[in-house]
């Protein structure tokens, strides 16, 4: 009788650690489980985006740059706190530019590094939100 009473005492022991270790192990993976990257959609880009005018300046080496901007950031908010900051981007396009030469702007590279720079001083400023992406939509160097 003792045996029996025992043995059954250790199954529900051994059931209720298995139980356990298979909830915790549910548990962790569910939590740790990374949010599926939804895609959004051209209207959602389109009003998450900002259009940066026609900005014309020199470059450091006597040449210069024609350019206009479509920055896309994550939310509406964000791009509503980025038409009202307009004048700074301006600004850092100015600044990046009048340290650029003509052949820094060359090729895709050039285009690619312009891009990641303005993206970072612009975030840099952000509050509502940060820029995802910086669009070059019209560009002319002489």
């Amino acid at each position: 009788m003792k045996k029996n009473k025992l043995l059954t005492i250790m199954l529900i022991i051994i059931v209720s650690i298995t139980l356990i270790g298979v909830l915790v192990l549910v548990l962790t993976t569910q939590l740790n489980k990374e949010p599926e990257s939804v895609e959004a959609s051209i209207d959602d880009i389109i009003l998450a985006s900002v259009d940066i005018p026609e900005i014309t300046t020199n470059l450091a080496d006597g040449g210069y740059a024609r350019l206009q901007l479509k920055i896309q950031t994550d939310s509406e908010e964000a791009a509503e706190e980025l038409t009202k900051r307009v004048f700074q981007v301006n600004n850092i396009v100015i600044h990046e530019l009048s340290e650029m030469e003509v052949k820094d702007l060359e090729g895709k590279q050039g285009k690619v590094l312009f891009e990641k720079a303005i993206k970072a001083h612009i975030n840099e400023l952000m509050q509502e939100g940060e820029v995802q992406q910086v669009y070059i939509t019209s560009y002319i160097i002489q």
